[in-house]
């Protein structure tokens, strides 16, 4: 607690600094909103309180400091994305719920077969598939029981001892894998959301470079985790994962009704060009099908929404839209470039995920992406290039966490269950961090380029 009091009167003192320091080329609001920009920055880092309550803060001190009024500063709270996370909230408590997650891992495992190789496989692509759609740590905790389960049916020794590669690979493909998974939509992560909300990219569109991408990136995952942590065990008989099918029955009226809602979404999400809805009234639409269908209620929804989350956001929003409307953005980007001599879109993208795949391991992703999502649409416009050219993959460069338990909570679960000790995590973690930057990258300026902007 000492070391975040230090951090949080150093916030002050440097945002003072930077308030008292003359910068020539940029208004009193500009240099006010810099400023914050700065306290922000360390609370966020240092989670001196939780982020939602620096968002808080964020919000009352702009009409005081004179960046906007307090009517201009809750702005972020108007942004159509809160409804997408409210409505993808509502979305996984009705996927948990319903049980549809665990027969959906059950289903793989007998129809691939519960060897080493493919047992696997389902573990990375049973927790990203759910991360699509859901939050990552959510998808995470619901099936690691089923994989624990698992370990102990082929048998591993010494598993909790962290001496079992099987066990290593399982935990840390389940983790991985959901934070492959979830870049393939907007609702998977929270940095996606935060680049949806500045760029305006529709939902279809970052699909059609979201999904190939977090395929192919988990795919890798599975043969890296072979690679690193050869699996010391054979396999289980597949009579095991039918009896545990057959304990699980028919499926049940809310797997059915949750299936068919999440198909419906989907399919509206894929065709929203022709329809005409946006893909926040489809997250709405979905998550007041799930509690009219009885699914879950509105009271289990309550207090299964993140309301923390939805205020960091919209503080964060607050902040950027300060940034921007001030013009902070564009004066902090125009030096960035003169400082770099106008490098080309590639050189500047590579040295911003570079920069946020280092931060982020050991800072919230969320709060990362809230600074550089709108410092990157700012380039973006600056240098006339399309919105999410660079906001896109610096997003999705902050979900790529695998070196520490410190850079995300599905990390720091895996490492939690002692099948993982800290040194196994970057083993694997280090490829994969190049190759998801690389791989991105491709992705981005190929397939991905004409559907990055609104």
């Amino acid at each position: 607690m000492a070391g975040n009091k230090i951090h949080f009167i150093m916030s002050i003192l440097l945002a003072l600094a930077v308030y008292l320091i003359p910068l020539p080329g940029i208004g009193s609001s500009g240099h006010a909103a810099l400023s914050l920009l700065v306290f922000a920055i360390i609370m966020w880092i240092s989670e001196f309180v939780p982020l939602a309550v620096t968002s808080m803060i964020i919000l009352f001190i702009q009409p005081i400091i004179g960046i906007q009024s307090f009517k201009d500063a809750v702005i972020g709270f108007a942004n159509p994305i809160i409804f997408l996370m409210i409505g993808g909230f509502i979305m996984a408590d009705a996927i948990r719920e319903s049980g549809l997650a665990l027969r959906l891992t059950y289903t793989l495992l007998s129809k691939l077969g519960i060897s080493a190789d493919w047992t696997l496989f389902v573990s990375i692509f049973s927790t990203g598939l759910l991360s699509a759609w859901i939050e990552n740590v959510v998808a995470f905790a619901m099936l690691l029981p089923v994989i624990r389960e698992i370990v102990g049916l082929m048998g591993c020794e010494n598993a909790e001892d962290g001496e079992s590669n099987f066990a290593k690979s399982m935990v840390l493909g389940a983790s991985f894998g959901s934070l492959a998974g979830g870049l393939a939509t907007e609702i998977g992560t929270a940095p996606n959301l935060m680049a949806a909300a500045y760029t305006g990219i529709p939902f279809s569109n970052w699909m059609i470079f979201g999904f190939p991408l977090s395929i192919v990136l988990m795919l890798i995952i599975w043969r890296i985790l072979l690679r690193v942590f050869p699996p010391e065990v054979r396999g289980a008989k597949n009579e095991t994962i039918d009896d545990k099918l057959s304990l699980l029955g028919p499926m049940k009226r809310d797997e059915k009704i949750t299936l068919f809602i999440l198909s419906f979404a989907i399919l509206l999400w894929v065709t929203a060009g022709w329809t005409g809805l946006d893909s926040y009234s489809v997250a709405l639409i979905a998550g007041v099908l799930f509690i009219f269908t009885g699914v879950i209620t509105w009271r289990d929804a309550q207090k299964n929404i993140d309301w923390g989350l939805i205020i960091f956001f919209g503080g964060a929003l607050s902040l950027g839209s300060a940034l921007l409307n001030t013009g902070a953005a564009r004066w902090l980007i125009e030096d960035i470039i003169v400082a770099l001599g106008s490098p080309s879109p590639l050189l500047i993208t590579l040295v911003l995920m570079v920069l946020a795949v280092v931060i982020t391991q050991v800072m919230s992703n969320i709060a990362l992406s809230a600074i550089l999502v709108p410092l990157s649409v700012t380039l973006a416009h600056t240098q006339h290039l399309p919105v999410g050219i660079y906001a896109v993959p610096v997003a999705i460069a902050c979900s790529l966490s695998f070196l520490l338990p410190t850079a995300d909570p599905t990390v720091a679960m895996a490492h939690g269950t002692g099948f993982v000790k800290l040194g196994d995590i970057p083993r694997s973690g280090i490829p994969l961090v190049i190759i998801g930057v690389i791989l991105t990258i491709i992705v981005l300026f190929t397939i991905a380029k004409p559907f990055l902007v609104v």
